[in-house]
């Protein structure tokens, strides 16, 4: 254990500071094919009406799309740590980016909706083994001297992907056709899997842990996050306990998570290792991590609701609107960088999550009117302090790991994030559903006929549209109902936005609470 610590604390030895140049190529494979694989979940969220018409589908159906792909990917992630350990790093990335390329290719093959959400899940599925072998790879290879460089690098693929991922979809899907969604992966992902193929030599297979593989483990560890993601993605839509499927789901993951967590501290080989959780950094960088997991992927949500919904703009307009936060973050991965060997790190946290609060804040104001320029500093915002949270919790929560865990550790922390998401959005999704009636039937009490400016509004446009020969009544009234569902869904959204500040402002004084990050200490005692 000595020699362990050691290494991690010594960031001038000579010998450390050599890193092979294969070995940073071999990465930089790695982070392009995490990139895709990422930018996966988000790249059809603005082009579902396009994939919705081209197959034939649903409005509920079509949703399926983007879930399936989730559901898949939160079981792989912390699964891949047990098949690196199993397979090696060099097999386990190169049948991934192998997988996930055939699997995009029949995406696009798709004829029908049933075949699109398998060969979806099969993408996620395949693709999620990706992300947490850069993490552990990042951790494994490069000497702490040199995180400073390669942490901005992982952080800024993982939080830019599923921001632009609307952006680059609206922009394919409007040139070309949502087939292009999924071709594009095609020769990036076979040049990934050739270069991880032939580059990749961090560590060796153990095959003989096969033997004490945990299949139930896995079995159950499936059904609880599968059941989750299904449960929090779908509850809204479905109002919650009133559908007997969410009840089923609900029964199956809390089942599945019984069997799944007796499993996990009783068998030799878990299929997650959560002992990992024993190091106080992993666990606060893994609860930063499920709380960045809601505003990413909460705000990649939110914005193209409102500009959707309220301003009526296309899949086009509204990825050139998201761009913004994209660019934001490209600027701030370098500057976060600097600043991580700067700064101590609770400092950098507290001013990302100072920054994603005010950038929420900011939000609070909206009007039905807000476009490209009121949005843009809220973006700004946003973007900045994504980057400048994800340096210092990443190497809050790897850094002071021994290497060992790292594996394993990995998976969960991505696992973090996404479920994060998950339970972000469906918290989200339920707060504007449940906000925006209780608003409208406030509304609608103020709308009587003792209302004298109502009166006056309902008079001056039925008497307008009678000029040109309409019901001029029925029109108004009409209108009305629309001016008062699109201001109930407004006041919906301000709702969300004080609640995402309200808990990033809550981060910031817990960032205060935490101890400076030691070298690799905590990690011998961890251990």
């Amino acid at each position: 254990m000595a020699a362990v610590t050691s290494t991690a604390i010594a960031p001038s030895a000579p010998v450390e500071e050599r890193v092979d140049p294969r070995r940073v190529f071999a990465f930089l494979a790695m982070v392009f094919g995490m990139f895709m694989s990422i930018l996966d979940i988000q790249i059809v969220s603005a082009s579902l009406a396009e994939i919705q018409a081209g197959l034939g589908a649903g409005s509920d159906e079509i949703a399926w799309v983007q879930t399936s792909y989730l559901i898949a990917e939160v079981i792989m992630i912390p699964l891949s740590g047990v098949l690196a350990r199993i397979l090696s790093t060099r097999v386990l990335f190169s049948i991934c980016a192998a997988g996930f390329t055939l699997a995009s290719a029949l995406c696009a093959t798709a004829t029908n909706i049933e075949q699109m959400i398998v060969y979806r899940a099969i993408q996620g599925f395949i693709g999620g083994g990706m992300i947490p072998s850069v993490f552990a790879a990042a951790f494994t290879i490069f000497p702490p001297s040199k995180r400073n460089i390669v942490s901005p690098m992982v952080g800024l693929v993982a939080t830019l992907a599923p921001t632009i991922g609307p952006t680059i979809g609206g922009y394919i899907s409007h040139a070309m056709s949502w087939h292009w969604l999924f071709l594009i992966n095609v020769v990036p992902g076979v040049l990934v899997a050739a270069a991880a193929w032939s580059l990749i030599d961090f560590d060796k297979p153990d095959l003989k842990l096969l033997k004490k593989f945990d299949w139930w483990g896995l079995a159950s560890m499936a059904v609880f996050l599968g059941t989750m993601e299904f449960v929090l993605e779908e509850g809204n839509n479905k109002d919650w306990f009133n559908d007997h499927h969410i009840v089923l789901g609900t029964i199956a993951m809390v089942i599945g998570g019984a069997i799944f967590f007796w499993r996990v501290f009783k068998v030799e080989l878990p299929v997650v290792d959560l002992r990992a959780f024993g190091n106080a950094n992993f666990a606060f960088g893994s609860l930063f991590s499920f709380i960045m997991g809601v505003g990413l992927y909460g705000l990649t949500y939110l914005y193209p609701l409102y500009l959707g919904r309220i301003r009526g703009y296309d899949s086009l307009m509204i990825g050139e609107t998201m761009f913004v936060s994209g660019a934001a973050m490209f600027l701030t991965a370098p500057v976060a960088g600097a600043l991580s060997n700067k700064l101590d790190p609770r400092v950098m946290m507290m001013i990302g999550f100072s920054g994603f609060a005010l950038g929420t804040y900011m939000m609070t104001g909206i009007t039905a009117d807000w476009d490209f320029y009121e949005l843009l500093v809220p973006q700004i915002l946003r973007g900045c302090s994504l980057m400048i949270c994800m340096v210092p919790i990443n190497n809050l929560a790897l850094g002071t790991l021994p290497p060992d865990r790292i594996k394993n550790a990995s998976g969960l922390f991505n696992l973090t994030r996404n479920l994060g998401g998950a339970v972000g959005l469906a918290i989200i999704n339920t707060m504007l559903t449940q906000r925006s009636d209780d608003h409208y039937a406030r509304l609608s009490e103020q709308l009587t006929w003792g209302n004298r400016a109502a009166l006056d509004w309902l008079a001056s446009v039925g008497a307008n549209y009678d000029s040109y020969g309409l019901d001029g009544t029925a029109v108004a009234i009409k209108k009305l109902a629309g001016v008062v569902t699109q201001q109930a869904w407004l006041l919906s959204f301000m709702d969300v936005f004080m609640g995402l500040t309200i808990l990033f402002a809550a981060l910031v004084f817990l960032a205060m609470l935490l101890k400076k990050p030691q070298g690799a200490a905590p990690a011998g005692s961890g251990h």
